[in-house]
């Protein structure tokens, strides 16, 4: 009979309930905890200052090794979890391993260099693979009309699990004089692991496998890196997926200015603007406020007017940002601009994650998300920050941050020529 009964509605009702998805959203939450203490605050500068005797270029190939590796393997492993029903048995593998380096990471002292590199390369690993099966989920909870509100809050709930680490980390550490000072410093990154392990735990909890119609095959991860070829393929040579490709380029590029502004953030403040470690934690305390702020309101944006448009609002802003940093002379102007580049870091994300959702076709998300999130994210920091590094070097900070603009521009121009799916949901017969 094709007469919709009590049953057969609730399974939909159930798979798009609020509890699930606060539940997928606190994986968010949960996972920053991580970026912002161990990527962008404190291991970074610890790693720099303490572990390689000031020698910055060891932290930028140790990230940047890194994320090529997650770049690589992202594909073919998100190939892999479509066709093995196991997205959420990946996102639990690589989130394991990245809390525990995470962990890890309280035993390298001064001069640990090899170990210092060695965990940190395998816990951003863990990391940033999670993130390709994280966002798969994403098509599984909500409905095509309610992605932007939903990623907006996923991201939302990120940048306040950030504010809550650091809030955290800020009451434990002592005076800089105090001898103890780097041991607590240490400590912090056992804080961050156990602040990511804590709060995942609801995601694998309530949050159900989607489920796939494919047939299991015998060996996923091969089936995987042939997946992933034939996808590649399909997308930038044969193009049959002319919108998705064209997106992932443009996304490519923007997202590549928007990880190397992040990532020279703190060091453009110190260099320029000469602000202190607790000026620096407290601007980054702002920046994950509006981020927060803009990661809701345009996340409700992104459900009125789409996410192709969205995007391109939060691209005219990064262009203004770009050029503010540029002309920027006191701490107070930072901060003012710090304000628009928090509400743009979410937004922009937060509306990319949806436009990729809804261009991706049913049951290639992990495969098609392992390409948005790998290759075209996770590559594009490896690329930016060299880029930053010879412009800042060449000439100097405030002209490489000016360049990037172009970037923004560029992504912009491309992204026009994406075709936006339609987001009604369809009415089941």
């Amino acid at each position: 009979m094709s007469t919709t009964t009590p049953s057969s509605s609730s399974p939909q009702s159930a798979r798009y309930s609020r509890g699930k998805i606060f539940a997928w959203t606190l994986f968010d939450f949960a996972n920053t905890a991580y970026s912002v203490i161990i990527v962008t605050v404190i291991y970074s500068t610890y790693f720099t200052s303490q572990v390689a005797g000031g020698d910055e270029s060891l932290w930028g190939l140790t990230v940047s090794l890194s994320m090529i590796l997650a770049a690589v393997i992202a594909p073919p492993l998100g190939a892999a979890a479509d066709y093995s029903s196991n997205k959420k048995r990946f996102l639990l593998l690589f989130t394991l391993v990245s809390i525990l380096s995470t962990a890890l990471l309280f035993f390298v002292q001064p001069g640990m260099i090899v170990l210092g590199m060695v965990l940190f390369i395998i816990a951003n690993v863990g990391f940033e693979g999670g993130i390709v099966f994280y966002d798969a989920f994403l098509p599984g909870i909500t409905s095509r009309r309610s992605y932007g509100r939903v990623s907006g809050y996923g991201f939302a709930m990120g940048y306040l699990g950030a504010l809550a680490v650091l809030l955290v980390v800020s009451l434990m550490l002592p005076d800089a004089l105090d001898p103890d000072y780097f041991f607590y410093i240490r400590l912090s990154f056992v804080i961050a692991a156990a602040f990511f392990l804590v709060f995942s735990i609801p995601m694998f909890i309530w949050v159900p496998e989607p489920v796939s119609v494919k047939e299991k095959p015998r060996d996923v991860i091969r089936i995987g890196f042939q997946q992933s070829a034939r996808t590649f393929r399909a997308l930038f040579i044969e193009r049959k997926h002319p919108s998705i490709a064209r997106f992932l380029i443009a996304f490519f590029i923007y997202n590549d200015a928007i990880l190397t502004i992040i990532a020279f953030a703190a060091i453009f403040a110190k260099d320029i603007l000469h602000m202190t470690d607790r000026e620096t934690i407290a601007f980054f305390a702002i920046v994950q406020t509006s981020a927060v702020i803009g990661s809701f309101l345009f996340g409700f944006l992104t459900d009125k007017i789409g996410p192709k448009k969205t995007i391109s609002i939060t691209l005219l802003i990064w262009l203004s940002i770009t050029v503010g940093a540029y002309f920027v002379t006191t701490v107070a102007a930072f901060y003012v601009v710090a304000l628009g580049a928090g509400a743009a870091i979410g937004s922009s994300q937060s509306a990319s994650r949806s436009l990729m959702a809804l261009l991706t076709p049913r049951e290639r998300e992990a495969e098609f998300f392992g390409f948005y999130d790998g290759l075209c994210g996770k590559a594009s920091a490896v690329v930016g920050p060299f880029v930053y590094g010879v412009i800042a070097r060449l000439t100097n900070q405030r002209l490489a941050v000016l360049c990037f603009s172009l970037f923004f521009l560029a992504g912009l121009i491309l992204l026009q020529g994406v075709a936006e799916p339609e987001r009604k949901t369809t009415t089941a017969s």
